[in-house]
């Protein structure tokens, strides 16, 4: 075996270990924080939402900036600086009894996720071979679900004793995500070549095509962010019980672990990533109309489920597609400022999907948000296909001439 062929091949794993410790380390805090402090501690679901929508704004919207910096500087110095601020962000929310203590701890951690996300991500592109990337990001999903499920059981059997435990678990499970890529990753360039900064961030902004597509996405992921805030609050609704949300995610594991990889192998052979992409979105838009009328978990499960089924058919085209139009030569830089759709969906998507909340209740219409949610999808879903079309047609045009 070559040694490029055994470094892709040991990246794999690698890659796989350091997702686990990430996704387990943020899914013992981050689903629990709405029930903490708006169940729990009577807060206005919009400063939740607010703390949440910052921590999404400032990671995904500042990531141009990281993937930039990692581009210059390498992966390494950026991920094991940015999961140790992470660390201390779940640390200060651990103590939080004032709304901005709360916004600074999310603002900390928002902070450390600019930081190890974009290279994180950039490592995969340059590690998995293009035609294998579809099904790796297939199996990260995979593990996500997995994950994210045994770090909700892990904190809400911690929640059950004290909040400080779970933020705790999560600072622990980053400190040791540090400390294994200090061990085990080695200098990687993410980047063909060593520019300026400002050279990989002016490509990525001169590339039309790239960044209609990565605003288009603000609306998918207004609706993708609901299951750290809307979905478990409506949840506890239903039941009355905090410790039913850890359900919700171990439905999102079973679709996941069962259908996720089938799924991608199956259709990736048959339909293009545009289509998946909005053929997932579709799903996951009518699954949401509905909501504000269950009455039973079953009801709500159901269409919960339904909603995840929409997330694993669309969720691994728009990583592949992402990825395929990223330029190599600013890899990190691209794949930084992919995530200013997440930024802008997740900050709108939290704050307003929290204030709809509220105005719901106070206007006696629960089912207020999930129609705006639902309206939002539709939206969303005209955005891509005339994108996507528009993108068929100049090639066709082209050739006639």
């Amino acid at each position: 075996m070559s040694s490029v062929s055994q470094a892709r091949s040991l990246g794999k794993y690698f890659l796989l270990m350091d997702n686990m410790l990430v996704v387990l380390g943020f899914f013992v805090v981050f689903p629990l924080i709405s029930i903490r402090f708006v169940d729990q501690l009577g807060w206005a679901a919009l400063l939740v939402g607010i703390a949440l929508g910052l921590r999404q704004l400032v990671q995904q919207g500042l990531g141009i900036f990281g993937g930039a910096i990692a581009d210059r500087l390498g992966a390494k110095p950026m991920i094991i600086s940015g999961m140790l601020l992470r660390a201390l962000g779940f640390a200060l929310m651990a103590v939080a009894d004032q709304p901005w203590i709360l916004w600074l701890s999310c603002l900390l951690s928002g902070l450390g996720g600019t930081l190890f996300d974009p290279p994180r991500t950039a490592l995969v592109v340059k590690l998995i071979r293009p035609h294998e990337r579809g099904r790796f990001f297939s199996l990260l999903m995979m593990q996500d679900s997995a994950c994210s499920v045994i770090g909700a059981l892990i904190g809400s059997w911690l929640l059950k004793y004290d909040f400080h435990l779970v933020c705790w678990a999560g600072a622990l499970m980053f400190i040791l995500a540090a400390i294994f890529n200090a061990w085990w990753l080695p200098a990687y360039r993410i980047s063909s070549v060593r520019a300026p900064m400002r050279d990989g961030m002016r490509r990525v902004l001169r590339d039309r095509r790239f960044v209609t597509y990565v605003l288009t996405l603000t609306g998918y992921y207004m609706l993708a962010v609901q299951v750290m805030l809307m979905l478990p609050i409506r949840v506890n609704e239903v039941s009355g019980q905090p410790a039913a949300v850890k359900w919700m995610y171990a439905i999102e594991a079973v679709l996941s672990l069962t259908l996720l990889y089938p799924i991608a192998r199956w259709s990736e052979k048959r339909f293009s990533l545009e289509l998946r992409l909005m053929a997932g979105l579709l799903i996951m838009t009518l699954s949401l109309f509905p909501i504000g009328m269950a009455d039973n978990l079953q009801t709500l499960f159901c269409l919960i489920g339904m909603f995840y089924l929409g997330s694993i058919i669309a969720e691994p085209a728009r990583e592949t597609l992402g990825a395929s139009l990223a330029d190599s030569r600013a890899r990190g830089s691209y794949l930084g400022f992919s995530r200013l759709g997440l930024a802008l969906g997740g900050a709108i998507g939290y704050s307003g999907g929290g204030w709809l909340y509220d105005v719901g209740h106070d206007l006696d219409v629960p089912d207020l948000p999930w129609v705006m949610l639902g309206v939002i999808g539709l939206g969303t879903l005209l955005g891509l296909y005339r994108q996507f079309h528009q993108r068929r047609i100049e090639p066709a045009m082209l050739s006639g001439r």
